[in-house]
């Protein structure tokens, strides 16, 4: 009898298994942990891209957020539901990690396997990643439209970090001059005083250096002429060294002023 009891408890587990296996491989599920979140968007699809801002959490609407924390599945393999009596909006399951499905379009071009799927202006989609910037996943197939409005659910890797492709001299100046110039725009005052700082500090390096190649160049020459006088010279290109290491220092701390205040 206990022979039997083994054979029927390994026989309904093996079939609890291949229900298990069959029902993954027939609603294709995502095989990662989901946790449940509060969405205040209505427009919230299987796939969307999901932020997380001062708001709450909301579909992602600008090219590469910071505030990215997942993606919506709505059939994940194991899901984490945390309710509560005071959510006033509908929860939805996202994931941050795995393999899953992210929806995408082709508003930043073409997507191929391997390339990197960060935020766009779209809420909720991803597009392709061209420069420096957070990113949220690697696709793992194909996309092509020459429609930048259709959209699709593609296979994809997330993961959340900030990503450095390799870029060309041209690529690289541009990104600089277009942060920059972004910087400019949202704080001038910040920008003007880091842009006065190095200015300070750019001068006290030159009148320092300039200062000291004079002196040097008077001590060479009047060693020249008396050599009996080297002590003294010597001296005073000491004193001179320290007269330009004041300088710099003095330019240094000024430029620190320029910054704190």
């Amino acid at each position: 009898m206990r022979l039997k009891g083994i054979f029927f408890t390994l026989a309904i587990g093996l079939c609890f298994s291949l229900r298990l296996a069959s029902t993954i491989y027939a609603e294709d599920l995502t095989l990662g942990v989901a946790t449940t979140v509060p969405i205040n968007d209505s427009n919230v699809n299987d796939g969307s891209i999901i932020s997380n801002s001062s708001k709450g959490f909301t579909l992602s609407q600008k090219p590469y957020d910071m505030s990215v924390v997942g993606v919506v599945v709505l059939n994940a393999a194991i899901s984490i539901e945390a309710t509560s009596p005071s959510d006033k909006v509908k929860r939805y399951p996202i994931v941050s990690s795995g393999t899953t499905g992210i929806l995408v379009s082709t508003i930043n071009g073409s997507i191929t396997k391997g390339d990197h799927i960060t935020s766009s202006s779209i809420p909720g989609v991803g597009m392709r990643s061209t420069k420096a910037g957070f990113v949220v996943a690697a696709a793992q197939e194909n996309f092509t439209s020459k429609n930048p409005k259709e959209l699709k659910r593609i296979e994809a890797v997330l993961f959340m970090r900030h990503s450095a492709p390799r870029a060309t001299l041209q690529r690289n100046l541009f990104d600089v001059a277009n942060l920059s110039a972004l910087a400019w725009t949202e704080e001038p005052l910040t920008v003007f005083r880091y842009l006065l700082a190095g200015i300070v500090i750019l001068l006290s390096f030159i009148l320092g250096f300039i200062s000291f190649g004079r002196v040097a160049g008077r001590g060479v020459e009047a060693l020249g002429r008396n050599p009996l006088a080297a002590r003294v010279i010597q001296l005073g290109i000491a004193l001179n060294v320290f007269i330009t290491v004041a300088i710099i220092a003095a330019g240094i701390l000024v430029a620190i002023l320029i910054l704190t205040i």
